[in-house]
C-alpha cells in the first residue's frame, strides 16, 4: 500500500487489508491449488454429523466407505434442499406452470439452454459469443471452451494465482466483464430449467461435464475467475440453483456432486476471506454477502456454514442502511446498480422467511421504498431509463432482458408485498416470480388489481437527487427527469456520471431526450470517458470541460461535484424545481450553473439555465436524443419527431449571440452518441448550443410536445424586461386565444396564463 494512502486509513481497515495480504502471499508461494480429490476430502471432513447415526456422510466418511459418504450426502441434499430453497425451484408443479401459463418463455429458455450446449452464450450486449477459438485453437467438437478468453478481442488472459491479474488491464486480459459473464454461470439455470420443462438429460450431461472441465480448467486461486470476490460470488450463487434444479436427475453422480459441494465450499471461503469491506463496499459486497447467505442456508452441514450465514445477513442488514437512502436510493447514482441492490434485498428476503428468519422492523417498507422509486423512474413505455453506468447483467438471468426492461422485479415485488401498483407495472407474471416464488406467488400476483400508482406531478427524491415531472401514468404521457444528485457515492463515485443537473423527456409515450449509457469500462477508454462525461448529457459544460475528469475506469480526479436543491414548488397549474451544481466552482474563475425547471400545465416544459462568472468562458448547452429524426427548422425551433407520430419541439434562446447544430455520430471530438447496452453504441443526434460570454449568461429552452408531429410550433418570444437586465419576459403563443406570459428574474419565476398568474 502506499504510504500516503495508508496514512488514511483506520485502524480497522489497515488490520483488514493487512490479513488480506497475507492471505494472497501464502497462497502464492506456500501454497499450490488443491486437487480436486483434496478438495472432496476437505469437505467431509468438515461435515457435521449427529453423532449417534453410523450412516450420516460424516461416520461414513471416517469409516473409509468414501462411495457410501458420497450417496448418502446426495441423498440428504435431495431431501433438504427443497425446505431451504427458492419455492419454485423445487415445487413440482412450477414447470408444469411455465409451459402452460408462459408458452413463449418456455419456448426462450429451451432455445437458450439449446445455444449454450451448442457453445453460444448469450453476453452482455454482444448476443451470443463463442468461447471456443483463440490462439489454443479449441476444438468445439469436442467442447472443449477457454474460460479465460475475451471472446470479443480474442485476448486469454494468464493462469497465474488470482492476485498477479490486474482484471482492469485490457492488454492483459481483454474485457473482463466478458470473461466473467461467461463464468459467471447463469446459463446454467437455464440448463436446468430446460431439463425440469422437458426431461431431456442431454442438458443434464452438459451440465456435468462442463462443470468437470471449469474444475479442471481453473485450480482455486488461480486464473481471471477468481480475481474479483464478486464473481465468485455470482457463480456460487449459479452452483447453488444448478445442484437444486437439477437434484432430481439420475444422470447427476454422487461423485459429481461431492465434487461441486467441495468445490463450492472452496468458493464461499475465497469470498468470506476476500471481502470487498473496502475496496467495492457497493453491489459488491452486498452481492458477496448474499452468496455467503445461498452456502449458509442451503448446506448448514458443512463446516463453516452457520458463519457463512450469519455474516452474511450481518453485512446485508448493515449494508443496506449504508447504502440506501431514506428515500430508496441506492448510493451509486446508477439505475441499474438499484436493480442489482433491489434483486440481492428481495432474494435475501425470501431466503430468509423461507429459513425461519426474522427480519428488523421497517426492512420491508425500505425494500419497498427502492423499488418506489424505480417505479416513479418508469417511462411510459414502461422502460427504466439509464442513470449512471449500465453493464446488462443482472443476479437471476432465467429470460433475456434488455437493461431497461424491469418487469421480473415488479412482478416479485408486487407477489411479495402484494402491491398492486407494482402488479401494474409488471403487466403480467413472470418466470423470475415462478422460479423464486413458485405457484403461490404467481397465483398471489394474479389475484392482485393493477393500479397505477396515484398522480403526482413532482415527486421530489430529495436524499438522492432525483425530481420527477409527469402528467399521470397512461402509456402516451409525459415525464421529465432531472438529477439534482451527487457525481456517485461518496466512497468512489465508480459508476456515477458526471451529468448533474441532466435532464431525460418522454412524452406521448415516446422517449426524446435520453441518458448516453456505458459503451463499456475498459476495451476502449476514450469511449468509456465520453459516455461518463458531462458533454455526453443533456446540461450545460464550462469551457470545454467535463464537470469532474476521469481518473482511470473507476475513479476520477479530485473535485467531485455535489448538486443541491434551492427550492422545488407545486401548484394546481405550475411545478418548478430550481436547483444549482458547484461542479465549476474550482475554476480559477468559478463559475455557478443554476437550473430551474417549469411543468406548466402537465403539457409542456421550460428550462432555464443561469451561469454566474466575472471573467469570460464558453458554455455549450446540450441535449442529447435517441436515436430519432432530428432537424433544425426556421425561428429557433428544432423539431425531434417520435416513433409513435407525435413531436418534441424546442426552442432555444439566450442572452447572448447562440451557434446551434445538430451532432450526430461525430467521432473527433465524440458528439451524438449512445449506448443502449454494453459494448453497443450507436449515433444519436445531439444539439449543442454554444455561447460566449464575460459575464452572466441565461438560456431559456422550451420543451414542447406536440400530438401531430407535422403541427406548426407555438409562437415564442423572448424579451429582456425594460427595467431589470436580469429579468426576461417569455411569451408562449399557444393559440388564438390563449398565451402564456413567463416572467423571469433572478429570485422567481412567474406564469401568467390567461388571467390567471401563479409565482413559483
Amino acid at each position: 500500500m502506499k504510504m500516503q494512502k495508508l496514512l488514511t486509513m483506520a485502524p480497522a481497515e489497515i488490520a483488514f487489508r493487512g490479513r488480506q495480504a497475507m492471505f494472497k502471499t501464502a497462497e502464492r508461494v506456500g501454497h499450490s491449488a488443491r486437487s480436486q480429490v483434496q478438495q472432496e476430502h476437505d469437505l467431509f471432513a468438515t461435515l457435521a454429523g449427529d453423532g449417534g447415526d453410523s450412516t450420516d456422510p460424516a461416520a461414513l466418511y471416517r469409516s473409509g466407505d468414501i462411495g457410501k459418504a458420497m450417496k448418502r450426502l446426495q441423498a440428504d441434499f435431495q431431501h433438504a434442499a427443497g425446505h431451504r430453497f427458492f419455492t419454485g425451484a423445487t415445487a413440482v408443479q412450477a414447470p408444469d406452470l411455465l409451459a402452460s401459463y408462459l408458452p413463449r418463455i418456455r419456448s426462450e429458455i429451451v432455445e437458450s439452454a439449446d445455444a449454450v450446449c451448442a457453445g453460444h452464450f448469450h453476453t452482455l450486449g454482444y448476443g451470443r459469443l463463442s468461447f471456443y477459438h483463440g490462439t489454443n485453437q479449441l476444438s468445439v467438437s469436442n467442447d472443449l471452451i477457454n474460460w479465460h478468453l475475451d471472446a470479443v478481442s480474442g485476448t486469454i488472459s494468464p493462469l497465474v494465482h488470482w492476485s498477479r491479474i490486474n482484471a482492469l488491464d485490457f492488454a492483459e486480459v481483454g474485457d473482463s466483464k466478458v470473461v466473467w459473464e461467461l463464468n459467471r454461470h447463469q446459463w446454467l439455470i437455464q440448463l436446468g430449467l430446460a431439463w425440469k420443462l422437458t426431461g431431456d438429460n442431454k442438458y443434464t450431461a452438459v451440465f456435468s461435464r462442463r462443470m468437470q472441465a471449469w474444475m479442471r480448467d481453473n485450480p482455486t486461486g488461480y486464473g481471471i475467475n477468481w480475481s474479483s470476490s464478486l464473481e465468485v460470488a455470482y457463480r456460487l450463487i449459479s452452483w447453488c440453483w444448478a445442484l437444486v434444479l437439477f437434484k432430481d436427475s439420475t444422470d447427476v453422480s454422487a461423485q459429481f456432486q461431492a465434487s461441486m459441494m467441495s468445490c463450492l465450499r472452496t468458493h464461499a471461503e475465497h469470498v468470506e476471506r476476500y471481502l470487498s469491506t473496502y475496496y467495492s463496499p457497493n453491489t459488491h459486497l452486498t452481492g458477496e454477502a448474499l452468496a455467503l447467505y445461498y452456502a449458509g442456508v442451503l448446506f448448514p452441514e458443512i463446516g463453516g456454514a452457520k458463519r457463512w450465514r450469519t455474516l452474511g445477513r450481518k453485512i446485508l442488514l448493515h449494508q443496506f442502511n449504508r447504502q440506501v437512502h431514506n428515500d430508496g436510493v441506492y448510493f451509486e447514482q446508477s439505475t441499474r446498480y438499484q436493480y442489482y441492490t433491489v434483486e440481492i434485498y428481495l432474494q435475501f428476503m425470501i431466503l430468509s422467511q423461507r429459513n425461519g428468519e426474522t427480519l428488523p422492523k421497517g426492512f420491508s417498507m425500505r425494500v419497498q421504498a427502492m423499488v418506489d422509486f424505480l417505479l416513479n423512474l418508469r417511462r411510459p413505455d414502461g422502460t427504466v431509463p439509464q442513470i449512471g453506468d449500465t453493464d446488462g447483467g443482472a443476479l437471476l438471468s432465467i429470460v433475456h432482458r434488455q437493461p431497461g426492461d424491469y418487469q421480473a422485479l415488479f412482478a416479485i415485488a408486487a407477489a411479495l408485498f402484494e402491491r398492486e401498483d407494482y402488479a401494474w407495472a409488471a403487466g403480467d407474471s413472470t418466470a423470475e416470480l415462478i422460479c423464486l416464488l413458485g405457484p403461490v406467488g404467481h397465483y398471489r400476483f394474479m389475484a392482485l388489481k393493477q393500479k397505477a400508482p396515484p398522480v403526482v406531478e413532482s415527486c421530489l427524491f430529495a436524499d438522492g437527487g432525483y425530481l420527477i415531472m409527469r402528467d399521470g401514468w397512461r402509456p402516451q404521457g409525459h415525464q421529465l427527469i432531472f438529477d439534482v444528485g451527487p457525481l456517485g457515492c461518496s466512497d468512489s463515485a465508480a459508476h456515477g456520471h458526471a451529468d448533474l443537473l441532466s435532464l431525460q423527456c418522454s412524452a406521448f409515450g415516446d422517449n426524446y431526450l435520453i441518458d448516453p449509457g456505458t459503451g463499456n469500462y475498459t476495451s476502449e477508454p476514450q469511449w468509456r470517458n465520453y459516455f461518463r462525461c458531462t458533454q455526453a448529457h443533456s446540461t450545460v459544460s464550462v469551457d470545454g470541460r467535463s464537470q469532474a475528469m476521469p481518473n482511470g475506469p473507476f475513479s476520477w480526479h479530485g473535485h467531485r461535484p455535489q448538486a443541491s436543491v434551492r427550492s422545488c414548488w407545486t401548484t394546481p397549474n405550475v411545478s418548478m424545481i430550481d436547483a444549482s451544481t458547484n461542479a465549476w466552482t474550482d475554476l480559477p474563475d468559478p463559475v455557478v450553473h443554476r437550473r430551474r425547471v417549469v411543468f406548466i400545465r402537465r403539457s409542456y416544459w421550460i428550462v432555464v439555465d443561469d451561469l454566474s462568472a466575472t471573467t469570460s468562458h464558453d458554455y455549450d448547452l446540450r441535449f442529447q436524443f435517441a436515436p430519432i429524426s432530428v432537424h433544425l427548422e426556421r425561428e429557433g425551433w428544432l423539431r425531434a419527431i417520435g416513433t409513435r407520430g407525435s413531436c418534441l419541439l424546442m426552442h432555444v434562446s439566450a442572452s447572448h449571440k447562440l451557434t446551434c447544430q445538430i451532432q450526430n455520430g461525430q467521432q473527433s471530438p465524440p458528439a451524438g452518441w449512445v449506448s443502449e447496452n454494453y459494448g453497443q453504441r450507436s449515433p444519436a443526434p445531439a444539439l449543442s448550443c454554444a455561447a460566449r460570454s464575460s459575464g452572466p449568461v441565461r438560456f431559456v429552452t422550451v420543451l414542447y410536445p406536440q400530438l401531430d408531429a407535422a403541427a406548426k410550433p407555438p409562437g415564442v418570444l423572448l424579451a429582456p424586461s425594460v427595467n431589470d437586465q436580469r429579468s426576461s419576459c417569455l411569451r408562449i403563443r399557444i393559440d388564438q386565444n390563449h398565451d402564456d406570459r413567463i416572467v423571469i428574474t433572478d429570485d422567481d419565476i412567474s406564469v401568467n396564463q390567461g388571467t390567471a398568474a401563479c409565482v413559483v
